[in-house]
């Protein structure tokens, strides 16, 4: 178990790398060409580049693992909790949610062929 580990973190080390490189080199291609043209701001190097990728995704997507399974859990507590509601408690909680969201109808169901 411990091997078959070791042996799948050196295989996709490279990968990890090379990704990372491509991100780092896409990023300061895109800044250099669109930033300095629409806000006059200075071109970056690829140091500061691979900066930025690294801050953008502490502030708004993390690093990876966790955003799959928290929208299952998620979806799967909710439907727990509509299943325990009584039909006047779904009714509330749809006009709840109409008022806070705007009205919304639920997709019709296609006709079958």
């Amino acid at each position: 178990m411990r091997k078959s580990r070791i042996a799948r973190v050196l295989t996709l080390l490279p990968f990890g790398v090379v990704a990372v490189l491509v991100f780092g080199f896409l990023i300061m291609s895109l800044w250099n060409w669109l930033m300095p043209a629409l806000f006059g701001l200075k071109q970056i190097g690829f140091w500061q580049a691979l900066g930025l990728f690294i801050l953008s995704k502490i502030l708004f997507g993390g690093f990876g693992g966790g955003a799959p399974h928290r929208g299952r859990h998620f979806r799967r507590r909710m439907l727990r909790r509509w299943a325990q509601m009584t039909p006047e408690e779904r009714q509330k909680f749809r006009e709840e949610l109409r008022r806070d969201c705007g009205h919304v109808e639920p997709p019709s169901p296609k006709p079958a062929p």
